[in-house]
């Protein structure tokens, strides 16, 4: 599959991105909390008019909200049939593209840090999938998560139920649109956190104690899902391990050092390496090297 004839298109849960040739297209609109993966894809697609500029045979998905388990395809097929005229799409799990599109077919571990978390790993053509249990359960050390410590920290700070009134006074801005929310624990409150996880990352490296031990156990934690991965395909702690660490709280280059710092306790011989592309790479790469499903991360489907 020549990639030029592939849209690609990353749902993620803080905005979704497309692909296809020159064109590059976000929106902000991504996958909200308890919201069926197939029905975030059709919002998107509807509010960008995506039919009007966009024709092709072939979609490759990159989705998020699907646990590592790829779902039956057919759906997704009918869905970009409508708005594409699409033959044939690719639905995977956005862990898997990140993956592919950060190594390019080389063994190692992706662990991927946007408002959740997903880490894979590869090694002599076995593939393993960590946490991606969603923000409920899991997610452990991602965006929602230090969003939403820090801002449960921030309020007891103004409620003096903790000696750290730097936290109160540092998110004065995200305690007051937390009271302004009609649901305090819905989509807002998801969003809110997420985008609150830089500045926790910024509290941190400023030294306000509450945000230090909050960055800290997300980085442990992370790197327990990391070697967690990376056994999970039989690799040792003996085995040089290729990492790429990326999404948005890994541009905070001091969090990515601290779990590497973590990871390395255990598996001496990891090497950080720089992403080679991002999940829109990954699922074209995916399009043009990957004709077949690869259970459970990556399921066809084609008219």
């Amino acid at each position: 599959m020549n990639r030029d004839e592939v849209l690609a298109v990353d749902l993620g849960q803080s905005g979704t991105s497309l692909r296809f040739k020159d064109l590059n297209v976000h929106s902000p609109r991504g996958k909200h909390a308890g919201e069926n993966t197939l029905d975030a894809l059709e919002a998107v697609f509807e509010s960008l008019n995506a039919s009007e500029t966009i024709r092709t045979d072939c979609v490759a998905l990159s989705c998020t909200g699907l646990y590592g388990q790829a779902p039956n395809p057919q759906k997704y097929l009918e869905l970009c049939s409508k708005f594409f005229g699409a033959t044939k799409v690719a639905v995977i799990d956005d862990g898997f593209a990140s993956y592919v599109g950060a190594l390019k077919g080389q063994d190692g571990t992706a662990l991927t840090i946007g408002g959740g978390v997903v880490s894979i790993a590869g090694l002599h053509g076995q593939y393993a999938h960590r946490d991606g249990l969603g923000s409920t359960f899991g997610d452990e050390g991602g965006g929602f998560w230090l969003g939403r410590n820090a801002i449960s920290k921030a309020l007891a700070s103004e409620q003096n139920r903790i000696p750290d009134q730097q936290m109160s006074e540092f998110f004065k801005e995200e305690i007051a649109a937390y009271y302004a929310l009609d649901v305090r624990d819905g989509a807002q409150a998801q969003t809110l956190a997420i985008k609150t996880a830089k500045k926790v990352l910024d509290a941190s490296d400023l030294g306000i104690a509450s945000a230090v031990s909050i960055v800290n156990k997300g980085a442990f934690l992370l790197a327990q899902t990391v070697i967690s991965t990376w056994q999970g395909v039989s690799g040792g702690s003996t085995d040089e391990m290729k990492i790429v660490v990326q999404g948005g709280p890994a541009n905070n280059r001091s969090y990515v050092d601290t779990i590497l710092k973590s990871v390395q306790e255990k598996l001496p011989n990891t090497k950080l390496i720089e992403s080679a592309g991002d999940n829109l790479d990954g699922a074209l790469w995916i399009a043009e090297q990957m004709p077949h499903d690869v259970l459970p991360f990556l399921k066809w489907a084609s008219q």
